[in-house]
C-alpha cells in the first residue's frame, strides 16, 4: 500500500496514517508483532480477539505492501512463513503505548499491562531502544 496506489482522503497526516492503520485488526496485528512477538499466521489467529482468516490474510498483505512488516520463509520449515516488523512498524510503538495507556485508564475491564506501561513511562527512549534491539536481533536470525 504505497502512496502511488493509495487514494488519500486528504493530505492531513492523521488522515493519511488512518488510511493505512485505521482499523482495529491492523493495529492488533501490529500490537501482536511488536509486543507479543507473534510471527506465524496461526499465532495471530490465536489472539483473544479471534480475527477471521480472510481478514488476517488481508491485513498481513496490506502491512507487507506498506512495508510495515516483512515476510520470510521459515528457515526451519520452508512451507511456513514468518512475519517480522520493520523499522517503520517499530515507529508505531509510542502511539500504540499511548493507546494502551488510554485504554487502561478509561476502559475499566481492559487488561492493564501494568509492567509494560510502567517501563514505558519510566524511560520511553530506553524502552524503545530495548524493543528495537531485540527485534533487530530476531530479524537477523530469521534472515539466515
Amino acid at each position: 500500500m504505497t502512496k502511488s496506489n493509495q487514494i488519500s482522503r486528504s493530505s492531513c497526516p492523521v488522515s493519511c496514517a488512518l488510511d493505512i492503520l485505521g482499523d482495529k485488526w491492523t493495529l492488533l496485528v501490529v500490537r501482536d508483532l511488536i509486543f507479543f512477538r507473534k510471527r506465524y499466521f496461526g499465532d495471530f489467529q490465536n489472539s483473544p480477539e479471534k480475527i477471521a482468516t480472510n481478514i488476517l490474510s488481508d491485513r498481513l498483505k496490506k502491512l507487507e505492501e506498506g512495508r510495515i512488516l516483512l515476510r520470510y520463509r521459515d528457515p526451519a520449515n520452508a512451507r511456513k512463513v514468518i512475519y517480522m516488523p520493520t523499522e517503520k512498524c517499530l515507529d508505531l510503538v509510542p502511539p500504540i503505548m499511548e493507546l494502551l495507556r488510554w485504554g487502561a485508564k478509561y476502559v475499566p475491564e481492559s487488561d492493564v499491562h501494568e509492567n509494560l506501561v510502567q517501563r514505558f513511562e519510566q524511560d520511553p527512549m530506553e524502552f524503545m531502544a530495548e524493543i528495537r534491539q531485540s527485534l533487530r536481533k530476531e530479524n537477523e536470525a530469521n534472515k539466515e
